[in-house]
């Protein structure tokens, strides 16, 4: 039976009863959340109705409820300190105010507490000869249409002097390609570019690892540092059209060392940088397309066609994206929020909230023996997103442990099936008027 109906069939005949938020908690320790709402703006001795911890939870829980209300997935997750939550703690603007106290540094600090440890964590088999595997790549959110928001976040190119319907902000991440888990990652508005937002977590990388990136980060400030990272640090980067560089073997072949010129301006930023550098270029075909990578992987140890298969791997960083904005967005990319504060808030609760179910769904999979990118990722999250609806009875924290070893149990039902995916050929679109249609006209008889 396909693992979609026996996910649907056991939600629909197991009643759910677990511990308020015991699926995060044992991932996030309490330290970590009092030391995250600690960097509020605005943090206030006294306890209140709506306490920080229990808004941070909120705005994870935003991200598994995306068409809800933001009152109903409070009323879901039973956020309130004491007993259920009345109608008018659950008011629109007293959500809105709570969350504006808890603020985003609170989130992002959390993030990257949680990140920086599940993104580094080894799993059995999780390496490429002896290195472990990550991928940087961006992605585009579009928020509200305020001043405020245009404003600040700015809107994506277009072919005339027209803005986009949506301010636009950019997040770029640092991701371990195996387990599927964000090591790191940054937020920024949509007129800063990719390059310098990795620039900022590339330190994240460990001894004896390989970065795929896509032709987009081609920078040799930005290569030749990942090499001075620390040990064993390698990349892979498709080479770009029409790239000047100096064949330096004799003879040519699918596997060679090339020197290219590193550019003036790059210099003039970076005094350091050297006036050549020498990679390694690996040539292969695909669907008899030719294609050339650049590398620095070293000949003696990592043949050709062994790194020409890896760089396929950048992929599993694209499918990451795709579960955010699929499976835990609903394809809604234009986030709720309507402040820019709350913009940042909610997309590092978005993220976070994606390394929570990456990092349980690999747990489980080890538990079972499995890889973790063997588990589908859209009925983990929806697995988890229904363990978090029934909220009224709350277990002892002892019984913890006990819930999670169930849940990662049921979780052996979500293996993705190895079957080969279907074809789907590129298609034609027909090409848009280039005239104004009057929408008011009156039909055709």
């Amino acid at each position: 039976m396909p693992a979609f109906t026996q996910f649907h069939d056991f939600i629909e005949e197991s009643p759910v009863d677990i511990a308020k938020l015991t699926t995060f908690c044992e991932h996030i320790p309490d330290d970590w959340v009092y030391q995250a709402t600690g960097l509020s703006a605005k943090a206030t001795i006294r306890r209140r109705r709506l306490p920080s911890d229990m808004v941070l939870w909120l705005v994870v829980g935003m991200a598994f409820f995306r068409n809800e209300p933001i009152a109903e997935v409070a009323r879901r997750m039973n956020i309130c300190a004491e007993g259920l939550a009345d109608e008018k703690l659950l008011a629109k603007s007293a959500l809105t105010e709570a969350r504006k106290r808890l603020g985003s540094e609170s989130m992002a600090w959390l993030f990257r507490q949680c990140s920086n440890q599940w993104g580094l964590e080894r799993y059995p088999g999780d390496t490429w000869h002896g290195l472990q595997v990550f991928a940087v790549d961006g992605a585009l959110f579009r928020t509200n249409d305020t001043p405020e928001l245009r404003e600040h976040f700015g809107s994506g190119n277009t072919s005339t002097n027209r803005q986009t319907p949506f301010p636009m902000l950019r997040l770029v991440t640092l991701m371990n390609v195996r387990s599927h888990v964000i090591v790191d990652g940054d937020i920024s508005p949509y007129r800063k570019g990719e390059i310098p937002l990795a620039k900022g977590f590339m330190d994240k990388l460990p001894d004896n690892s390989v970065t795929l990136l896509d032709k987009g980060f081609y920078s040799a400030e930005l290569l030749l540092g990942i090499n001075k990272l620390g040990d064993n640090s390698h990349w892979l980067i498709p080479a770009r059209k029409g790239l000047k560089y100096t064949l330096l073997d004799k003879q040519e072949s699918n596997d060679q060392l090339v020197e290219m010129k590193v550019s003036p301006q790059a210099r003039k930023k970076n005094p350091d940088l050297p006036e050549t550098w020498k990679v390694r270029a690996v040539t292969y075909e695909v669907a008899g397309k030719v294609k050339t990578v650049f590398t620095s992987l070293p000949r003696d140890k990592y043949n050709a066609q062994d790194v020409a298969e890896l760089y396929h791997e950048r992929w599993e960083i694209e499918l990451g994206y795709r579960d955010i904005k699929s499976s835990m967005q609903h394809n809604a990319i234009t986030l709720r929020s309507k402040t820019v504060d709350l913009v940042y808030q909610e997309l590092w609760g978005l993220v976070l909230g994606y390394n929570l179910v990456r990092r349980e769904a690999s747990q489980a999979a080890v538990s079972h023996q499995r890889a973790p990118n063997e588990i589908s990722f859209k009925y983990a999250c929806q697995f988890i997103a229904s363990q978090l609806k029934v909220m009224a009875k709350a277990l002892s924290p002892g019984n913890t442990p006990k819930r999670l070893a169930q849940l990662r149990g049921d979780l052996t039902m979500l293996f993705k099936e190895n079957r080969p995916r279907p074809s789907r050929p590129r298609a034609v679109k027909i090409s848009k008027t280039r005239y104004p249609i009057n929408r008011n006209a009156a039909p055709l008889k």
